[in-house]
């Protein structure tokens, strides 16, 4: 079934606030390690990523556009991380969408249709915007908006929004995270294969990071 302008509706109020339940879990950190088959399954729509892919660390972050907790780590810890690690050679950075509801959902639908080499940028455009679009009455024409903004017409906001396409891979994306990676908050992290929950502060993520250099 598409995700329709009066499923979409329906469905988000109720969808946004249940998130929010989500989004205030305190940073944990597991032992645990998962094998490459799982932590390397690429989903339908292709991985997004940053950095070389020979870097001695590989982060893989499980996110949710609706996240308070994401949008901080974008909009602060994210730009510091790029810089010491990302930039230089040290980390290769995966970005796999993790929804939690219909809006998070319908937001990375939208960065997906974005051109590929834009889709980062919309992404911390996304973040950086959260409270203007994915927390009002009515995220439906916040989204047309947005989609103004990044260069779409009306017509192609809505198509992307009803590609039923694009919501499948997202969704099999979170499934596998779910299912075989135990993933049930965001922002969750795998650390060359070390799983650690939490909007991580760049103190934190050099802990992980510089034991693996």
């Amino acid at each position: 079934m598409t995700l329709s302008r009066r499923k979409f509706l329906e469905r988000s109020s109720a969808l946004t606030a249940a998130s929010l339940a989500f989004v205030a879990m305190p940073t944990v950190a597991s032992a645990q390690s998962y094998s490459e088959a799982d932590l390397n399954k690429v989903g339908p729509l292709g991985e997004k990523v940053l950095g070389k892919a020979d870097a001695p660390v590989t982060i893989i972050e499980y996110a949710s556009l609706t996240c308070g907790h994401c949008a901080n780590f974008h909009n602060t810890t994210f730009k510091e991380l790029k810089t010491k690690y990302i930039d230089t050679g040290k980390v290769r950075f995966i970005f796999r969408e993790f929804p939690f509801d219909t809006v998070a959902a319908a937001g990375f639908m939208l960065a997906r249709c974005a051109p590929e080499d834009k889709y980062f940028d919309v992404m911390g455009l996304m973040f950086k915007e959260q409270r203007n679009w994915a927390f009002t009455k009515d995220p439906y024409n916040a989204l047309l908006n947005l989609g103004k903004q990044l260069g779409l017409t009306e017509e192609g906001v809505k198509a992307c929004l009803t590609n039923q396409e694009i919501l499948d891979g997202v969704t099999k994306v979170r499934d596998h995270g779910s299912e075989k990676l135990g993933v049930d908050s965001t922002p969750t992290f795998f650390i060359n294969g070390e799983k650690v929950s939490g909007a991580l502060s760049l103190e934190e993520f050099s802990t992980y990071v510089d034991k693996n250099l």
